[in-house]
């Protein structure tokens, strides 16, 4: 439901107000995203990881407790990752079904299973 004039005079008055009173946090609050978080720990992770293996390689024949800590580095790095990757596919996966396009998606695909299960009752009648 559209906004009426005087709606949106206020919001506009209200974001005013808030660039002059505390230009910080509306600077934050514009440049941060839902995936912001997630891709921050996505970047550490991986980098954690390339680190951890780094240290396993070179360190393997020299000291094994070195390439061992290097492969705990690694594997938390791994753990973290996984974890990351999962939250960030979660929040995509509830914003399209949020959008128009998620229900859009939903049609083109039930759509299709329609015509495909269409197709197959056709070629069934056609062989009775």
């Amino acid at each position: 439901m559209p906004l009426s004039e005087d709606e949106e005079r206020i919001l506009s008055e209200i974001e005013e107000q808030l660039y002059e009173t505390d230009p910080g946090l509306a600077r934050e609050v514009a440049e941060t995203t839902v995936y912001t978080y997630s891709l921050r720990h996505l970047k550490w992770s991986i980098l954690g990881f390339l680190v951890g293996l780094a240290a396993m390689v070179l360190s393997l024949s020299t000291s094994y407790v070195f390439a061992f800590g290097g492969f705990l580095v690694m594997m938390a790095s791994g753990l973290a990752l996984e974890r990351s990757a999962r939250h960030l596919g979660r929040t995509s996966l509830q914003q399209a079904a949020r959008s128009n396009r998620g229900a859009t998606l939903k049609n083109t695909l039930g759509g299709t299973r329609a015509k495909m299960r269409e197709r197959f009752q056709r070629g069934e009648q056609g062989r009775r």
